[in-house]
C-alpha cells in the first residue's frame, strides 16, 4: 500500500485528512484538532488547504451568507485557549 504523508511530522496521510473531511471537519484548524496535522512546523497547513479544497462546508456556507459561523465547540476551544494563556 502506497501512503501520502501530508504531515511528516505526526505521520498524518491524506487518507486521514480526507477522511477527517468527510466527517465534518472543514478547516485546517479543524483538521489540527482532529490529527495533529499543522501543529508542529506547519508546512503541511497548504496541502491541508489544498485537500479541503472548496467542497461543501455548513460553516463555509454560513460565512458566505454573512451569518455568525462559531459553533459551540469552536466556542469551547477558543474558552480552552483563553484559559490555558
Amino acid at each position: 500500500m502506497n501512503r501520502v504523508y501530508v504531515c511528516n511530522c505526526f505521520g498524518v496521510t491524506e487518507a486521514q485528512v480526507k477522511q477527517h473531511a468527510a466527517d465534518g471537519a472543514c478547516t485546517p484548524r479543524q483538521i489540527a484538532s482532529a490529527s495533529k496535522a499543522g501543529t508542529d512546523c506547519g508546512s503541511c497547513v497548504r496541502s491541508i488547504q489544498a485537500l479541503l479544497g472548496r467542497g461543501t462546508c455548513p460553516r463555509r456556507e454560513l460565512a458566505d451568507q454573512g451569518q455568525p459561523v462559531l459553533t459551540g465547540v469552536d466556542a469551547g476551544l477558543d474558552t480552552a485557549l483563553d484559559e490555558a494563556a
